[in-house]
């Protein structure tokens, strides 16, 4: 079975410009963990999930340093702290969003798709098509009720 038989076809996205707010907002409405952010022609741009919001909300630690006769020498790189600050102070789904999303097409097999899921740590795949543009979405309950689905089961 593939992905495009289990996938989700209604995807609630959100634009890149939208505020956080909605972004929670639409999180909660309607009970999901991810969203995708798209471009006005559909292409996928990223995705805000529960933890790019939950993150907003927590503590930045500053990368550890080493004072050396009054001299600073950073022990990590300051550019991960610089970008955590970032993405806490976004307003924006562009600001907080995780880019770089692993996304899958609708021919795959279902369990390459759990696969990648597993692997990857993650809990939705945006299903796109040959284009890139967002046609579908994918999530752990999606792949459970497939498994586990009497209809589905030989």
């Amino acid at each position: 079975m593939y992905i495009k038989d289990i996938m989700t076809k209604d995807v609630i996205t959100v634009h890149e410009e939208d505020t956080v707010e909605k972004c929670a907002n639409l999180l909660i409405t309607h009970d999901l963990s991810g969203i995708p952010v798209v471009d006005d022609k559909g292409k996928v741009k990223g995705i805000v999930t529960e933890g790019d919001l939950i993150r907003r909300a927590s503590r930045i630690e500053g990368p550890p340093v080493l004072e050396v006769l009054g001299g600073l020498f950073y022990l990590e790189s300051p550019k991960k702290f610089i970008d955590k600050l970032k993405k806490s102070m976004g307003s924006i789904a562009r600001e907080i969003m995780t880019e770089n999303v692993i996304t899958v097409g609708p021919d795959k097999e279902i369990e390459d798709a759990a696969t990648l899921l597993v692997q990857e740590k993650i809990k939705r795949l945006p299903v796109v098509d040959k284009e890139g543009n967002l046609i579908g979405i994918v999530s752990r309950k999606d792949i459970m009720n497939y498994l586990f689905n009497p209809d589905y089961l030989k």
